[in-house]
């Protein structure tokens, strides 16, 4: 059984490890530019609506919209959209990174404006009645107070964005889905496409215990 383990490992290890580092890098860049993207479009979302602290009819319904559209895509779909756009970064981790960004900012801000919205109306009119300005009250209230909603709604949007990467390796954007693909079920090398799938649950535990932590 060692023998095996380590005749495989021998074969097949700096792939792995190649294929976990592509994956790395997808998800962490993903994920920065996504919440960079998708916090201040869930921020102006909970600020802009109806019952937020500077409603506005038309921005609201503006973006809203706009978020949808985003989350009604799939990113099977998406990403062979893109295709012409990433042609030039297929083959490396880099090249699935905009349909990963795309796919990903309006989930992200769908979730911030849920944890925001969340927060105690009550605390939010008081802050108002001190003369605290909407950009005050988003720093000092908001934020503050959705925090351990907002982590762990960051674990699902990382583990969210880890299984886009996997879908990524269906046009050899790099990654454990790359991998499997491309040993698993071209060449027949089932042992390795479970041995990626083993990989990507360890990584799901890791993200989810950090942020529960």
């Amino acid at each position: 059984m060692l023998e095996t383990i380590s005749a495989f490992w021998a074969q097949y290890g700096d792939v792995l490890i190649e294929g976990s580092w592509e994956t790395l890098l997808m998800v962490s860049i993903s994920t920065v530019l996504s919440y960079v993207i998708g916090v201040p479009l869930g921020v102006a979302l909970i600020v802009t609506q109806p019952q937020g602290i500077r409603p506005h009819r038309v921005v609201y319904g503006v973006l809203g919209w706009i978020v949808n559209i985003g989350r009604s895509l799939p990113f099977a779909i998406l990403l062979v959209a893109l295709m012409p756009f990433t042609r030039a970064l297929v083959g490396t981790a880099k090249g699935a990174i905009p349909p990963l960004v795309i796919s990903a900012a309006p989930f992200v801000a769908r979730m911030v404006e849920t944890s925001l919205s969340e927060v105690d109306a009550g605390v939010v009119e008081a802050a108002q009645a001190m003369g605290a300005s909407p950009l005050q009250i988003v720093r000092k209230v908001y934020l503050p107070e959705s925090m351990p909603s907002l982590v762990l709604g960051g674990a699902i949007s990382v583990v969210t964005i880890l299984a886009y990467t996997a879908i990524a390796g269906m046009v050899g954007a790099g990654g454990l889905g790359d991998i499997a693909i491309q040993y698993g079920h071209n060449r027949g090398v089932t042992s390795l496409m479970w041995v990626t799938v083993l990989f990507l649950i360890i990584f799901v535990q890791i993200i989810q215990w950090v942020f529960n932590w």
